[in-house]
């Protein structure tokens, strides 16, 4: 097995006296997208920070591309691409010259904006003030921004909170763009729906402590109810059929209630991420 693209080894942080992360432990694989879910103030961001530099955990460890941070943070954040989701853009300047300005960070000469500008829509806009750019279009340069140096380590804190649905699936495939290419992502959400479709696996972090972590496949078939519900049309009248299927003549059951002329739907009894985070939480994420 590779070597994990970043290593947190029971790593705590406070502010004063309230404990903001309690002995978080995980790994990211290259290529991997780990959803990193809790409701607002459960440590996430915190999390982010720590891993990203900002912060110093004062107890555990952690190592990014094979290196100790906060020990080695200059050489990482090289590698890194960060996109918080406060928007700290320079609003006076248009578009392209926000990614310019930011490619010097990373020393690029003759870095070219227009490629990235093209891949997040907004190649016809890049001549124009951020100022004048939409929240869309704002978040949608966020994170170009954090694409310039093409990172293997990427830091994604809530990327499409109060987005569109356009603008939120134009970011989804960009961030699996990068776990594509080989990048290892780390995205912070409270939103259980956004971390199903992009996460590979899934952690749940609830007042500082890591309450499980898993694909989101595995922990709907641990937590879910194992049956089928059949519903069609008698008449005027609708009818559901619920099949548990670890009964022995379920596979019987089920073919004859999908034969009936007036079928309308079926579909597993499956639990959802948050049904399961409840379960493991005993709260709701609002």
């Amino acid at each position: 097995m590779a070597d994990p693209a970043i290593h947190v080894d029971d790593i705590t942080y406070a502010y004063g006296d309230v404990v903001a992360v309690n002995g978080v432990s995980f790994d990211v694989a290259p290529g991997e997208i780990l959803g990193f879910l809790g409701p607002n103030g459960a440590g996430k961001s915190t999390t982010i920070k720590i891993m990203t530099g900002l912060l110093d955990a004062p107890s555990g460890s952690m190592t990014i591309l094979g290196r100790d941070m906060p020990g080695d943070k200059e050489e990482i954040q090289q590698h890194m691409g960060v996109c918080f989701e406060e928007k700290n853009l320079y609003l006076d300047m248009s578009g392209r010259e926000n990614l310019e300005f930011f490619s010097r960070l990373f020393s690029m000469d003759g870095f070219d904006p227009d490629p990235l500008m093209r891949r997040v829509g907004l190649f016809d806009r890049r001549n124009d003030r951020a100022a004048d750019y939409s929240k869309g279009m704002r978040q949608r340069l966020m994170v170009a921004r954090s694409f310039i140096n093409q990172p293997m380590v990427l830091f994604l804190d809530e990327p499409t909170d109060g987005l569109d649905p356009v603008s939120s699936q134009a970011i989804r495939n960009m961030i699996r763009e990068e776990a594509d290419r080989g990048a290892a992502v780390v995205l912070t959400t409270h939103d259980m729906q956004e971390a199903d479709k992009l996460s590979d696996r899934v952690a749940f972090i609830n007042e500082g402590r890591l309450l499980t972590l898993d694909t989101p496949e595995n922990l709907k078939l641990a937590h879910g109810r194992r049956e089928v519900r059949v519903r069609a049309r008698d008449g005027d009248d609708v009818t559901e059929t619920v099949i548990p299927l670890d009964d022995g003549d379920a596979g019987d059951r089920i073919r004859q209630a999908v034969a009936v002329e007036g079928l309308m739907t079926i579909h597993t009894e499956e639990a959802t991420l948050e049904d399961i985070f409840i379960e493991f939480a005993g709260r709701g994420l609002e």
